[in-house]
């Protein structure tokens, strides 16, 4: 029979390494072959390739009519990146091809678009892929398909002035018990710039004035928001994937952060340019007050994909790129690393009631992310990112100790 004559049906992409499937950004070739291996002579009709690449997202929710009626919704919509058709083999007068038993190869070459694309992503109510199919048409037999997809990933220089900013803030609230007064905290914080990338150390500039009569642990967290829109309705997933314990600030005192270090797990780079999927990071620098809700900090950040170059050297070739990014996947975990902790402890009350009302409820990650963003390292793709907790081995002693308020 003719399916027995079909020994091998294979897409093989074009990769300078071996070893590593190829990474693309827009406007770059997309190449390889098509392998068909054949045991005896067959018929063929045609072998067609089709490149495609969507961002998509879905999700359903149970809305109640009634005390008795209840009806589920479904929110979806989709994104078209790439949509590529080429013939690979077909007569030209609508004859069969007949091709003798062995190994037949069929090169194909394309060009992503060369406005931006997006890059790949995976969550769990939405994705960004990319992909070729190959359809095989002969007589009397099925159409045997073939698909393989291959990544893309914008690069994000953070050699930009936008992202080379420092970003700084200052907050401060007043502590209550029961309905008196009873001092104020105040945090005010800086980093160097907006843009890191994974596996960089950000060092974070902060002071803590604690006037209150309770002490009071100030921390420092990266969190991650992937957003999905759909239908003018958003679905978030957050997470925190970096935590930062800094010493106990006691009454009436003060404490400055000179730098201290939280370093980048490796995670995917931000997603700023969809219309229904974002991937958002942020420094939260935080203190519970006592007696009211927690005093936190936001600083945005963006996670890019081209590293600080101090000396001005620049590249745009996507593989050197990612050479040195590939270091992100072989980074030391702490023997006995602390799991970041959930989501909800790190936003304020406001935020969690503005959060419930904006966006859909949905339970947190709880520190444990989607699938990476770097979908060709199998292994990564497959587990969560490493918890990851770093503590000053340094700490700074307190500073401009203040008088003790005996009112309070």
């Amino acid at each position: 029979m003719i399916f027995d004559k079909l020994k091998k049906f294979d897409i093989v992409f074009d990769s300078p390494e071996m070893d590593s499937p190829p990474v693309f950004s827009s406007g770059d070739v997309v190449s390889g072959k098509v392998v068909l291996e054949l045991s005896a002579e067959s018929k063929v009709e045609s072998l067609k390739l089709h490149a495609e690449g969507f961002a998509k997202v879905h999700w359903t929710e149970s809305r109640s009519a009634g005390s008795s009626t209840a009806y589920t919704q479904n929110y979806s919509d989709e994104v078209e990146y790439l949509n590529r058709r080429e013939v690979l083999l077909q007569a030209d007068n609508g004859e069969l091809t007949v091709l003798p038993a062995g190994r037949h190869e069929y090169p194909f070459s394309f060009q992503l678009p060369e406005e931006t694309l997006v890059t790949s992503f995976e969550g769990k109510h939405g994705s960004i892929r990319y992909w070729v199919k190959v359809k095989l048409h002969r007589p009397w037999a099925t159409v045997k398909k073939i698909k393989r997809e291959f990544t893309v990933i914008e690069p994000i220089d953070i050699n930009t002035p936008s992202l080379l900013a420092p970003q700084a803030g200052t907050k401060e609230k007043m502590a209550r018990i029961w309905y008196r007064n009873c001092g104020q905290v105040s945090i005010t914080a800086k980093i160097d710039r907006k843009g890191y990338t994974p596996g960089e150390v950000i060092p974070v500039f902060a002071e803590f004035d604690n006037s209150t009569s309770r002490s009071v642990v100030p921390k420092a967290f990266i969190t991650q928001t992937q957003t999905f829109i759909a239908r003018g309705t958003m679905k978030q997933k957050r997470a925190v994937v970096a935590t930062l314990c800094g010493d106990i600030v006691g009454p009436h005192r003060r404490e400055t952060w000179h730098g201290r270090a939280i370093k980048i797990p490796p995670v995917g780079p931000s997603i700023l340019q969809c219309r229904i999927i974002k991937v958002e990071y942020m420094l939260r620098v935080c203190v519970d007050v006592p007696g009211t809700s927690k005093l936190s900090l936001e600083l945005p950040l963006v996670m890019g994909t081209i590293p600080l170059h101090p000396f001005g050297s620049r590249t745009s070739s996507i593989s050197s790129q990612y050479s040195v990014n590939m270091e992100w996947f072989r980074m030391a975990i702490p023997e006995q690393p602390e799991p970041p902790p959930e989501y909800s402890s790190v936003v304020t009350e406001e935020e969690a009631v503005q959060n419930s009302t904006s966006v859909q409820p949905e339970e947190d990650l709880s520190g444990v992310l989607q699938r990476s963003l770097m979908a060709y390292v199998q292994e990564f793709r497959l587990r969560p990112p490493p918890v990851y907790s770093e503590v000053d081995p340094n700490p700074q002693p307190f500073a401009n100790m203040r008088p003790r308020c005996m009112t309070c």
